[in-house]
């Protein structure tokens, strides 16, 4: 018998015992599911009721007890059951996708290790049929050629010799490909893998990890793991799965719930959100950074977002008005402001403190100016927010006495008499309370309005005293903006400074934030008042860290300080204002040295060679980037006049379709560029235009964005304006490198009048250039 003939006839033997499996399994689940839902039927029925004495009442209650765990029981049970379930179907399609030959040392033959995206046991229960691709052993797998090898094992590492090394490509029982392979995953396993269409969801890359994806994936030694990795080079792929191993190596401590992972947008979520239910595991939770920041500062200010922001900038055509809003930018973003704002804070402590005043139906209760006395009369040498807790507590009995003295007013008794029913039934349940307890004889109608005075008084006293509890008598917005004004500053500040103090300051006061000063005002704000630490999120994902600021990465780890944190980016991909040319989270030197470890990823798996030849060399050390040889055609440059591009465009489009290309993205730098091109289209041709409110798409022509379409990836990439108007500041380079690498198969630009600058980089042979009517 060859070789392909016993492995299918495995793949048989394999399937039937899954078959065996799910068909018990399924008989099995069914009972179970009947026996939860009689029980959920006759709870009560099979619990004993008896309150009439406090041995009745402990045995009705231990009783109760016994039922909801028995039910508790079955119904993990039937977890249990549905996750084996749903692993049996997956492995039913392809039930492994690799095979080593392993002899460990001291023993006379070699174990043929089957590895897939679970584990499967024989009919017995005594042999694993296939090994789940986190196991100890299976890291060989990504680790090691043929040949000398090792794992970890729980007691200890276990060496031995490789002696086979096999890949498979199964789909429905069948295998349709079959490798033997040296160190890295077989290229034409690859090849088959990576040369088909884009789709509208990120799919699970278990059977193609290489050996340097697999350090991110499980690396569970260091608290900061940091991966540089180059477009397309599998950076989240290989965080996914890095996920899915940690849930696996942690199961009885770790949970989904447990991990946080931030996206660049809600687009790029619903692009990832079916990696980790493909390999059996939940999805974590997940956010966008401006979410979460936006729910911190809850509903003091109207907070711009960082596409907005994006937006505004390269949208700027005044010379004056570009330079201070990007220096603004630049400075906010960086350590030196935050140790103006500490500077600030240190001033605080004598004077600049900001209050409201303490406000009732008009009323001033207590005035901002005698808050202000109050607090910086006592208790000088005690840090900011001990006095705030004082005056606090010193308010809340000032609210106090007001209220008692309040309460005696017409108004309240006139709103007493608009209580509904219910309200009647609670004054009066407590007045027969009062007599039954009471040896004093009273009279009801004045005990009566005495109660609905206090349930009125109370009620609208209630979200004043929250207020103060929560410190908003403290005006955290007033006192931020006066950093612009009041506070000393040694640090070298932007050339424009005084005019971003004037215009900062006025957004405030319109109760505006700027996405530059979101996280700064936050940390200025929890510095004052207390930090809510987030003590359930054990390990943060953040992709696209490259447009992370040091001072967003100061805050998460103030916000999370019991987490660990896997951070994934690019630094050529940098497509927002505050990471144009400075440090960003993906700089190690940002972090504690003995718990930081930096991974480069350097070979690129998306495009064709072609495009990776010529992206690489828009950006600096891009001839490191190592792009997979899978051909294609040269990246193509159309010169076209204004108007006739529409026409060029829409007959582009048409070939492309020909020839089966099913994602086409035309790519913009701004939103502005986008929409005005979808207009132009929308009326000739199926088009779909992506915007901040998208959260999925499907296949077919579609308009973006560059900072939507981060981490996307598309058939073909065209991109809708390449001129130098369009590209001419420096720190565009890397938004046009970012749109260039979207596209897997084909690469096209346009340009009315002279291409940009960034293109005089490249060698002419990289490219093809075109002309379509007068340009």
């Amino acid at each position: 018998m060859d070789e392909r003939t016993y492995e299918q006839a495995r793949v048989a033997k394999v399937l039937a015992i899954i078959q065996e499996k799910l068909n018990g399994l399924t008989e099995s689940k069914g009972q179970v599911t009947k026996g939860i839902v009689d029980l959920r039927k006759n709870f009560w029925e099979d619990v004993t009721v008896n309150l009439d004495e406090a041995d009745d009442v402990y045995e009705t209650q231990a009783s109760i007890k016994q039922q909801a765990e028995l039910l508790s029981e079955r119904e993990r049970r039937h977890g249990q059951m549905t996750r084996q379930v749903k692993l049996l179907y997956r492995l039913g399609d392809s039930p492994y996708f690799g095979r080593i030959d392993f002899q460990e040392d001291g023993e006379s033959t070699h174990e043929a290790i089957y590895i897939g995206i679970g584990s499967l046991m024989d009919a017995r229960n005594e042999n694993f049929l296939i090994y789940d691709w986190r196991a100890p052993i299976a890291s060989m797998y990504y680790d090691f050629a043929p040949g000398r090898a090792f794992y970890q094992a729980l007691d200890g590492q276990v060496s031995g010799t490789i002696r086979l090394k096999r890949q498979f490509i199964i789909r429905q029982g069948q295998i349709n490909g079959m490798f033997d392979t040296g160190l890295t995953i077989g290229d034409a396993l690859l090849q088959k893998l990576l040369g088909g269409k884009a789709t509208s969801q990120m799919k699970s890359i278990v059977a193609t990890i290489q050996r340097e994806q697999n350090q991110i994936i499980r690396n569970e030694s260091d608290r900061f793991l940091i991966v540089q990795g180059a477009a397309g080079s599998g950076k989240t792929s290989a965080a996914l799965q890095r996920v899915a191993f940690l849930l696996y190596r942690n199961r009885k401590t770790l949970h989904s719930e447990n991990m946080l992972l931030f996206s660049p947008n809600p687009l790029f979520s619903s692009f990832i959100s079916s990696v980790l239910p493909e390999l059996g595991e939940e999805n974590v939770v997940q956010a966008t950074f401006k979410d979460f920041i936006e729910e911190r500062i809850g509903r003091d200010l109207q907070l711009e977002n960082p596409f907005d922001q994006t937006e505004a900038l390269l949208t700027l055509r005044d010379p004056e008005s570009y330079r201070m809003r990007s220096e603004g930018i630049l400075f906010k973003a960086s350590p030196a402001y935050i140790r103006l704002i500490d500077n600030w804070l240190e001033q605080l402590k004598g004077e600049g403190m900001i209050f409201r005043n303490i406000v009732f139906r008009d009323q001033v209760i207590v005035s901002s100016r005698e808050i202000e006395r109050r607090f910086y009369a006592r208790f000088q040498e005690q840090p900011i927010r001990y006095r705030l807790e004082e005056v606090r507590d010193w308010l809340l009995r000032r609210v106090a006495v007001f209220a008692k003295k309040e309460r005696r007013k017409d108004w309240v008794l006139e709103e007493g008499e608009l209580l509904d029913q219910a309200d009647y039934a609670e004054v009066y349940e407590k007045l027969q309370q009062k007599k039954q307890f009471s040896e004093e004889t009273f009279d009801d109608y004045d005990r009566e309005e005495e109660m609905l005075r206090r349930i009125v008084m109370n009620r609208r006293i209630k979200p004043l005293r929250r207020r103060i509890k929560q410190l908003d008598f403290v005006n955290t917005q007033k006192i931020y903006s006066e950093i612009f004004y009041r506070a000393q500053t040694h640090e070298r500040v932007p050339q424009s400074w005084r005019s971003i103090c004037q215009n900062t300051r006025m957004r405030f006061e319109e109760g505006d934030c700027p996405w530059e000063d979101a996280v700064p005002y936050l940390y200025l704000k929890e510095k004052i008042k207390g930090r809510k630490e987030n003590d359930t999120i054990r390990h943060l994902i953040i992709d696209e860290a490259q447009d992370y600021s040091p001072v967003q990465l100061v805050y998460l780890r103030t916000a999370f300080p019991k987490s660990s944190m896997t951070i994934l980016g690019d630094h050529n991909q940098t497509v927002y204002a505050q990471s144009f040319g400075q440090d960003t989270m993906l700089t190690e030197t940002l972090y504690p040295a003995e718990s930081v470890r930096k991974l480069v990823l350097l070979r690129s798996y998306r495009s064709t060679k072609e495009i990776m030849d010529f992206a690489r060399c828009l950006v600096p050390e891009g001839e490191q980037i190592e792009p997979f040889d899978r051909s294609g055609k040269l990246p193509e440059l159309i010169h076209v006049s204004k108007d006739q591009r529409l026409d060029c465009l829409l007959a582009k489009i048409s070939e492309l379709k020909a020839e089966g290309y099913e994602t086409i993205a035309l790519v913009g730098k701004t939103m502005a560029e986008c929409r005005d091109i979808y207009r132009q289209l929308d009326s000739r041709i199926d088009v779909k235009l992506m915007t901040q409110a998208t959260y999925q798409f499907d296949k077919g022509l579609i308009v973006i964005p560059t900072y939507l379409a981060k981490g996307i990836e598309f058939d073909v990439a065209i991109i809708i304006d390449a001129s130098l108007a369009n590209y001419r500041h420096e720190q565009e380079r890397t938004i046009f490198y970012t749109a260039c690498t979207r596209a897997m198969h084909r690469l096209i630009m346009l340009t009315n009048g002279a291409a940009t600058p960034f293109l005089s980089d490249i060698p002419g042979e990289r490219y093809m250039r075109t002309t379509v009517g007068e340009d």
